[in-house]
């Protein structure tokens, strides 16, 4: 039988047992020593924005309620009853100023504490019996924020959120900070496929390869005004901190100003953005002419700028999509998926954008039914004996000395490392990731081994 480091070795050089997307035993080990130890994205501020709005979230069977309290502190709280264990909260988002068991009765303030307990006289005895004060919902055991991204990790020691996403912030901010207000949500749709929740956070990492075969049609129906799929190879590949993706090849000679209104946004959003993205983040666009694209911070948390055509004029609007890839088992993934716009942007621009969003992506998008029909496949096939033999190649970009085949960008103001050209540099990274969490036993401090993990990535390729 195959040992766990075993396994692991032939993630890190690239050759990926098949049987890791459809395994019971793998998807346990995820549960208990990644979920457990990574942080986890639960939601956006402005899904809570008033005191007692909520919604239900979940870190794979764990469920909790992200709650903005009659304080103003959104809080993160176990969503379950402290008498039986009965969820205390079964609807997906609401506004509440108490939750209350509905199989006791016992009823919580939306900051946590417990101050209801029916028949508590004459079934506890009261106060004597079983105290109210300092009883509450159980809170998670760390909670953080990035601009306004709710974070929460299982694990009380973890590093704090700024610290694990590292220089991944980078990127973050194009899709977070275009303005100081920030972005406001519209979602999540959520629906489930048959896929193991692994392929989708690889694919939006870094899978530009893809694209001219699994996406040429969206290309041929005059979705892009780009004439071929695979001038995505003409984007850079990169990869820092916590996470990674892919960036797409403006038009030369084009500035700041210029790129933004390639991809569609109005010159007020530009000026925004300015006074918003440090002169780096800015330099990766005007000066070296990249704009972001698809992006995944490990392990389950996706993100997509894309700027179709939304009319038969030709205007070209562009959107950005946060993507939550949920487990439910090693073959099934609850999919969320949210439209972000940033929420000082124009009235007209926010319909617009939306519009380009369900047109590409959500349950009924074209590029989402591209994608799932490949990844349902990977899936099923994978659960079989022979995905036991099959070791898949994802050494895309290395040679067969382990030399890297893909050129550094002339100009990159990013951190991290980077590539131009089609290569498997960032899912490598996202599966050493992986790896580093399933070889570290649970008694090990997931604070140096995230360090380690960071360590071994920015330093080039696992192998």
């Amino acid at each position: 039988m195959v040992t766990i480091s075993e396994l692991t070795s032939d993630v890190r050089r690239g050759m990926i047992p098949a049987h890791v997307y459809n395994d019971a035993d793998i998807f346990a080990l995820e549960r208990d020593r990644l979920f457990a130890k990574s942080w986890v994205f639960l939601a956006h501020e402005s899904e809570v924005a008033k005191p007692g709005d909520y919604v239900v979230r979940r870190i794979v069977n764990d469920s909790f309620i992200v709650v903005r309290d009659e304080d103003g502190v959104v809080r993160v709280l176990f969503n379950m009853c402290l008498h039986r264990g009965m969820q205390v909260c079964r609807a997906e988002v609401g506004n509440a100023s108490h939750f209350r068991c509905p199989y006791h009765g016992w009823s919580y303030k939306n900051d946590g504490r417990l101050i209801g307990l029916p028949f508590h006289g004459d079934a506890y005895g009261g106060e004597k019996g079983i105290a109210k004060k300092g009883q509450t919902l159980l809170p998670a055991p760390a909670v953080d924020t990035y601009r306004g991204l709710v974070f929460a990790c299982l694990d009380e020691n973890a590093p704090p959120l700024r610290d694990y996403l590292g220089d991944f912030a980078f990127y973050l901010d194009f899709y977070v900070n275009q303005s100081a207000a920030g972005i406001e949500l519209r979602g999540p749709q959520r629906w489930r496929i048959k896929a193991n929740w692994k392929i989708g956070a690889e694919n939006f990492c870094g899978d530009s390869y893809h694209t001219p075969q699994t996406h040429t049609s969206v290309v041929e129906v005059g979705l892009f005004g780009e004439p071929k799929a695979s001038k995505r190879k003409e984007g850079a590949l990169y990869f820092a901190g916590a996470g990674g993706g892919t960036t797409y090849k403006l038009p030369q000679g084009v500035d700041f100003d210029e790129g933004l209104r390639y991809v569609g946004y109005p010159d007020e959003m530009i000026e925004n953005t300015k006074r918003s993205w440090s002169p780096e983040q800015q330099d990766l666009i005007g000066r070296d002419g990249f704009m972001v694209s698809a992006a995944t911070v490990f392990p389950n948390l996706s993100f997509v700028h894309n700027w179709p055509q939304v009319n038969a004029d030709g205007l070209v609007r562009p959107f950005i999509s946060l993507r939550q890839w949920q487990p439910v088992s090693e073959s099934e993934t609850e999919v969320l998926s949210w439209f972000a716009v940033d929420a000082d942007a124009p009235e007209y621009f926010k319909e617009e954008s939306y519009k380009a969003y369900i047109m590409c992506f959500g349950s009924s998008g074209m590029f989402e039914q591209d994608d799932v029909e490949n990844w349902v496949s990977i899936t099923s096939t994978a659960k079989g004996a022979m995905g036991r033999r099959l070791r898949l190649n994802s050494r895309m970009g290395l040679a067969l000395d382990d030399s890297v085949i893909s050129s550094k960008p002339e100009s990159f103001s990013g951190p991290g490392t980077s590539y131009v050209g089609y290569g498997e540099h960032n899912q490598r990274r996202w599966l050493a990731f992986w790896s580093d969490y399933l070889d570290r036993g649970e008694d090990r401090d997931s604070a140096n081994g995230h360090a380690q993990a960071l360590a071994a990535t920015d330093g080039g390729e696992h192998r």
